[in-house]
């Protein structure tokens, strides 16, 4: 292997490890305290602005709190009249005194893999902990206030079986809200208004979510956490994240259709208004780390006797691939599927989810499926890798030759470029063969590291053995004896088996590797296996497996093509 191609493979794994390096080092040696309870980052406020907000800034809360204090969620919920809601995936209620979507939990998602671990909790009412709510209303003259009582036409709130909420002002303006639900995760909200007053009105419909604090999982650059919008075609994303709102105010964009919402890493809530209406969508944040999101659409005026009507969605629950897509397709809500952070190689990510989905319909382990996967990349990629390793093998024979060049020309670098070149012209070497799948796994394996990073299909998903979740590190480590001991060692100790593993494969492949001339090369080529030991211990078991399945195949690939160019060739 010539010193230009090496300097590529350095270059291509010092990248590597700026892109996965914060991630080794936040997390293995300032790791974040785990919480007693893991929860979902959610939250909306106590005395958060409400329907208020896309109007005048007026408080949604009914009984605003003092700063910072916080009731329990069956307190909070037990506090005002409800309307229940039933699903196959969704368990919570609707509170009449406001009619927000304020409490919320998904039947099949868990906050851990322990058999009697909670349900995700999504919503919680104003005053709860996390306390996160959706709503719909009017802004203008005898519109109903944040607080307003409103009755229910029914006492359940199933699919099939939708309920309408009704609220009657002093001067006989009657707003209706008709809520739908399906079997998934989505509300369908109609929105009427009958003017029966005796003079036209102007009235403005909105919807709003509102969450209080930014909640445990955080915003970074490979995974946006808070505020995200599909506006004017454009997905919008850390322009519009909660530390931007705090320290440059509200953002107000119009658009047509489109659609905004609040994101977490598996779980989202998002408001869909109708995709022909303009719109004005506003982001903001307020006192006691208080956001909110919301549309609104341009005043109507209703004349006596007049009514109006507006449908639109509301999207709360897991970041289900199928999901979206249907989203996406049946509302004409633009890049919907784009909630899922798929980062930059998301035209990749989004075809190995689907290849992963299709072996896991064969084999029903992603486990397995993950091998499948990496089985069908490598073969994809074979005609390139073995001209690769034929071309590593071939410069392994004809290595004393090339030594010899060095040397002789060692003080003429032109001459000595020169005639390595005429030697791998005549023996037909390719110096540059081994990059080109370097460089093509690259946006693969990120891809997959995305894939098992934010795919709700996979979280919590077993292998075998020990690997209980797929997306989560190995657990095992021999620092503790496997577990024998009870201790839970440090991050930069937590090293688990399966990175021990994908080191000693990861060895094993460079030793079979024609050595590099370069006496610093040699060394960073020998540290390098052990490195990575270290650095992918904190990556999830799945991606692990990938890497162990493809170094053992690179392995064996190279072995078989060792075996056919045996014995070096005598220095001529």
């Amino acid at each position: 292997m010539t010193t230009e191609n090496r300097n590529l493979i350095l270059a291509v794994v010092l990248s590597a490890l700026v892109l996965f390096g914060w991630t080794f080092l936040s997390e293995r040696f300032f790791p974040a305290p785990r919480p007693a309870v893991e929860r979902p980052a959610e939250a909306p406020a106590a005395g958060a602005a409400a329907g208020g907000a896309a109007a005048n800034a007026e408080t949604a809360a009914a009984a605003p709190l003092a700063p910072g204090a916080t009731v329990p969620v069956d307190v909070a919920v037990a506090a005002a009249p409800r309307v229940a809601i039933d699903t196959p995936r969704l368990k919570g209620s609707i509170n009449l005194a406001g009619a927000r979507i304020d409490d919320l939990e998904l039947r099949d998602h868990r906050v851990s893999i322990a058999a009697d671990s909670a349900p995700i909790r999504l919503f919680a009412p104003s005053g709860a902990p996390n306390a996160e709510f959706a709503g719909f209303g009017w802004v203008g003259p005898g519109a109903p206030p944040a607080d307003a009582r409103w009755s229910a036409s029914a006492q359940t709130l199933s699919p099939g079986k939708p309920v309408t909420l009704r609220w009657t002002s002093p001067d006989k303006l009657v707003f209706e809200q008709v809520v739908s639900v399906d079997a998934n995760f989505l509300f369908t909200v109609q929105q009427r208004v009958l003017n029966g007053t005796a003079s036209p009105v102007a009235l403005r419909p909105f919807g709003y979510l509102n969450r209080t604090g930014v909640g445990a999982e955080k915003d970074a650059f490979n995974l946006h956490i808070g505020p995200i919008a599909v506006l004017n075609g454009t997905l919008k994303e850390g322009d519009i994240g909660f530390e931007k709102l705090r320290d440059n105010g509200p953002q107000t964009i119009s658009s047509k259709g489109g659609w905004l919402g609040i994101t977490q890493k598996h779980w989202l809530a998002a408001l869909i208004p109708d995709q022909k209406s303009n719109i004005e969508a506003r982001f903001t944040a307020a006192d006691g780390d208080r956001y909110q999101v919301d549309w609104m659409k341009p005043s109507e005026t209703l004349a006596p006797g007049q009514g109006s009507s507006t449908t639109s969605h509301l999207f709360a629950g897991a970041k289900e691939v199928r999901l979206l897509n249907q989203v996406r397709d049946e509302l004409g809500a633009p890049l919907f599927d784009r909630a899922l952070a798929w980062g930059w190689f998301w035209f990749i990510a989004q075809p190995i989810f689907a290849l992963l989905q299709w072996l896991y319909g064969l084999f029903g382990n992603y486990a397995l499926a993950i091998v499948g996967l990496t089985l069908i990349v490598r073969l994809v990629l074979f005609p390139i890798a073995n001209k690769q390793y034929a071309s590593m093998a071939k410069m392994r024979v004809f290595a004393p030759k090339m030594k010899e060049i060095q040397e002789k020309y060692k003080d003429d670098k032109q001459k000595q470029q020169y005639e390595l070149m005429e030697l791998y012209k005549k023996e037909k070497i390719n110096p540059l063969a081994g990059c080109l799948p370097i460089l093509l796994q690259i946006p693969i394996f990120y891809a997959l590291y995305k894939t098992l990073l934010i795919s709700v299909e996979i979280r919590h998903q077993p292998a075998f053995l020990w690997i209980k979740d797929l997306s989560a590190p190995d657990p095992l480590t021999p620092f503790n004896l496997f577990g024998l001991i009870p201790w839970d060692p440090p991050g930069f100790l937590h090293l688990g088996v399966l990175p021990i593993i994908l080191g000693v494969t990861m060895w094993a492949q460079f030793r079979l590797n024609p050595p590099a001339t370069d006496e610093i090369q040699r060394k960073v080529f020998a540290w390098m296996p052990w490195l990575f030991m270290f650095m992918m211990a904190p990556f999830a078991a799945g991606l692990q497996i990938y890497w162990i399945v493809n170094n053992l195949v690179s392995i064996l690939q190279q072995w078989i093509l060792l075996k056919k160019y045996p014995a070096p060739a005598p220095a001529q």
